[in-house]
């Protein structure tokens, strides 16, 4: 009798223990904000789908980001290029990952973290005729509506009026970055202004013929080159732009940001960060 007594208060202990740790998981669980973030799943190396999954520098990058976190989760949710930035408007998503850099029509409306990487401005063409914006005078170059490479040669434009304008060829977001540059090859369009280290990406991975050149001379400011995180400028935009910025520091200290760099960029591009 005592042994079943024994029995019987070993399983009530179990029991209320196993009931207190469930509904304390269910509690935290219940408590952490999900994070939604956007991105097109199509700039590699920074973010794409392999097998279905997500995958990137960007990607690997925000998972490190909020590992553990006791106050976020993360989900991400692939979107064409241009509804990235209406879909924050909307509430729908909270934050981007792909590949952006600093405009002032976007520092307007948007957050943005610290760096988290530094490339160059670059120009693929066949061997490597073009280095310079000035270079593209007269000739034709494919962009994305509201991308950061279209108001750059926009810009240029602008301030060039003496000159041939860069003919730019505006292309819907479904026209990925490899049939870009195919366009290049064949010779539908002169050449494409992206960021070095997508571009050497891609040419590589789909054996294109096209030599890429960084472009020589400031485009902008000391922000050239530079990527960031995108957020919604509101109360949680805000919280969050304050914890992502705390844990880069600490990713970049512990040296993860440089082994993701090496990882997905085959080399350094973290360490001049700010």
């Amino acid at each position: 009798m005592k042994s079943y007594k024994k029995w019987l208060a070993a399983f009530i202990i179990v029991a209320a223990v196993l009931v207190w740790f469930f509904f304390f998981l269910s509690g935290r669980s219940s408590s952490r904000q999900t994070i939604v973030v956007a991105t097109d799943s199509d700039t590699a190396p920074y973010t794409f789908k392999k097998k279905g999954k997500f995958d990137g520098y960007d990607i690997a990058l925000v998972k490190a980001i909020f590992k553990d976190s006791k106050d976020y989760k993360v989900s991400f949710e692939t979107v064409a290029f241009s509804s990235i930035m209406t879909g924050i408007d909307s509430g729908r998503f909270q934050m981007s990952a792909n590949n952006f850099n600093y405009s002032k029509e976007r520092a307007e409306k948007y957050l943005f973290s610290n760096p988290i990487s530094k490339s160059n401005y670059a120009i693929a063409s066949k061997e490597g005729r073009y280095k310079t914006l000035d270079d593209l005078s007269g000739k034709s170059v494919e962009v994305y509506t509201g991308s950061n490479y279209a108001a750059v040669l926009e810009n240029w434009n602008k301030r060039n009026r003496d000159k041939k304008p860069i003919v730019i060829k505006y292309v819907a977001n479904t026209v990925t970055l490899a049939q870009r540059l195919q366009h290049v090859e064949d010779g539908r369009t002169d050449a494409l202004l992206y960021d070095a280290i997508s571009l050497k990406t891609v040419i590589k991975d789909q054996n294109i013929t096209l030599k890429v050149t960084t472009v020589k001379g400031n485009i902008g400011d000391k922000r050239d080159g530079l990527e960031y995180l995108l957020l919604a400028n509101d109360k949680t935009g805000k919280a969050l732009q304050k914890y992502i910025n705390s844990r880069v520091k600490e990713l970049r200290k512990n040296g993860t940001l440089k082994k993701l760099s090496q990882r997905y960029f085959a080399g350094d591009y973290v360490s001049t960060l700010d």
